[in-house]
């Protein structure tokens, strides 16, 4: 079994912001797989289950707050008996441009909270991370990816999240190391025509 999570806070205040953009492409996937979401008091998640691609599939969106999220991610990976290497995680990432994708496994959770929690609760860091880049106001970090998108970056994940999904589907059928080569540094396209039109 895999097990994907989309890392966001819980309510409608945060909901739509950069912060939470692992929901919605959680939501993306379950309405690829055709799944429906049911909440799961014990382990604080929303758990969708499913069959993908050969592959079962259990979605999670936490509804723990961000800096929390391994409370919910590990009690559910231990339930079905897997291990970090079962575990993708789709997360926000500040020091990626707008609209960038990069998909990494291990390593130290580059000073995402949700991921060092994670982290902290399995044990191991030896888990896939998805990460939209969602760009950094460096005057104003925290208040950056809890506010709302603007209008472009709202179009530009409209651009990412069917991506996001098709390089999850694609570790699922060929593993990640092809999904890195043909997703890591892929950009949607209104980003890279908006980058353009600022050099020109």
């Amino acid at each position: 079994m895999k097990i994907i999570v989309g890392l966001g806070n819980p309510g409608e205040q945060y909901a739509h912001t950069p912060h939470s953009i692992g929901f919605e492409a959680a939501d993306a996937l379950a309405r690829e797989i055709g799944v429906s979401w049911e909440f799961k008091k014990a382990e604080n998640a929303f758990v969708a289950r499913g069959n993908w691609k050969g592959e079962r599939v259990l979605l999670v969106k936490p509804q723990t707050y961000m800096n929390l999220s391994g409370q919910a991610v590990a009690p559910l990976v231990k339930y079905a008996n897997a291990t970090a290497n079962d575990l993708i995680d789709i997360q926000d990432d500040i020091d990626l441009p707008v609209g960038k994708l990069r998909i990494k496994k291990g390593g130290s959770c580059g000073g995402h909270n949700g991921i060092r929690n994670i982290i902290e609760r399995l044990g191991s860091s030896d888990f896939i991370r998805v990460k939209i880049g969602v760009g950094k106001d460096r005057a104003n970090v925290v208040g950056h990816v809890l506010g709302k998108f603007s209008p472009l970056s709202r179009k530009i994940m409209e651009e990412v999240l069917p991506v996001c999904a098709q390089a999850v589907e694609l570790m699922l059928t060929s593993g990640p190391d092809r999904a890195m080569n043909l997703f890591n540094g892929w950009t949607a396209p209104t980003a890279t025509q908006e980058g353009q039109n600022e050099r020109s």
